[in-house]
């Protein structure tokens, strides 16, 4: 993995957090798209009358709101960005991945961390930021 440019401090911070609510986030998306399948609350925003630009058809209507939803599409694209850079890393970047961020409660320190991976502390804030960088340009954010 190549470290790309440099990001902001903010956006960096971001993604970590991303990370750490990753499983919270893929609950979200499913509890999204099972609101807009399942809940008959059909919200008329056409007050002033005329014809809706929504498909009649029940199915199609669902599919619209799928395909449109904004936070559902926010949400997909994060979290399919951080499943593809997992995916792509070796397996030690993975057991990082899973120490750090995927672990509660969260029970090491980067020295502790850097004990259960037989690596020293530097080495795992790089893997890291590797990981992290990598994540940012999957999402266009680096």
């Amino acid at each position: 993995m190549t470290v790309a440019q440099k990001i902001k401090k903010a956006t960096f911070k971001h993604i970590e957090a991303e990370l750490y609510c990753y499983y919270d986030t893929l609950k979200e998306i499913e509890r999204i798209r099972k609101d807009i399948m399942f809940c008959n609350d059909s919200i008329d925003e056409n007050v002033g009358g005329g014809r809706s630009n929504l498909p009649s058809s029940p199915t199609e209507r669902i599919g619209t709101m799928l395909l449109t939803h904004r936070r559902l599409q926010q949400l997909e694209t994060v979290a399919n960005a951080i499943k593809t850079v997992y995916e792509r890393v070796s397996d030690e970047h993975k057991r990082l991945i899973q120490l750090k961020y995927w672990t509660r409660p969260q029970r090491y320190t980067w020295d502790g961390l850097a004990d259960q991976l037989n690596i020293s502390k530097r080495q795992a804030m790089r893997w890291r930021d590797e990981i992290v960088y990598a994540i940012a340009e999957m999402l266009g954010w680096g």
